[in-house]
């Protein structure tokens, strides 16, 4: 289930909450600094961050991740060129969201634990023009 959206203002900008976003199909969020390219998306596991949190001992909000988008009861983990499909959107993975330095200005180790196992998430490609929802469903597509 998609459990939250965020959009960023500009880059290194603050991640704005948001109930809805429009995704334009080769391009990402609308509205969004780093739209175009290759990342049109970051998509964070709920259950990974939950994960790294208690193995650090520390509970901070999903946001401070600073992806896109939260996602629940999906594994993210090896999901190269895998299509997941949000709502009716269709978003192709790329690869693995590798942590930057702004990880550790969060909490010292948390670049570090965010680069096992998929940790800090994945990005993708927009394949389709539509609207997503905060509560709308997630799936793999075969």
């Amino acid at each position: 289930m998609l459990e939250k959206i965020w959009i960023k203002r500009f880059k290194k900008g603050p991640m704005d909450s948001v109930r809805s976003a429009q995704l334009i199909a080769g391009k990402g969020i609308a509205t969004n600094a780093n739209i175009g390219g290759k990342r049109q998306v970051t998509i964070l596991s709920a259950e990974c961050w939950s994960t790294v949190m208690r193995d650090l001992g520390i509970d901070f909000d999903p946001s401070e991740r600073r992806a896109n988008l939260l996602i629940s009861e999906i594994e993210l983990a090896n999901t190269r060129g895998k299509i997941l499909q949000i709502g009716a959107c269709r978003i192709r993975i790329h690869g693995e969201l590798r942590p930057c330095e702004r990880m550790d200005e969060v909490f010292a180790g948390l670049k570090d634990r965010l680069k096992r196992d998929w940790a800090g998430g994945v990005y993708g490609e927009v394949l389709d023009d539509g609207v997503i929802q905060v509560g709308d469903a997630t799936r793999w597509l075969d």
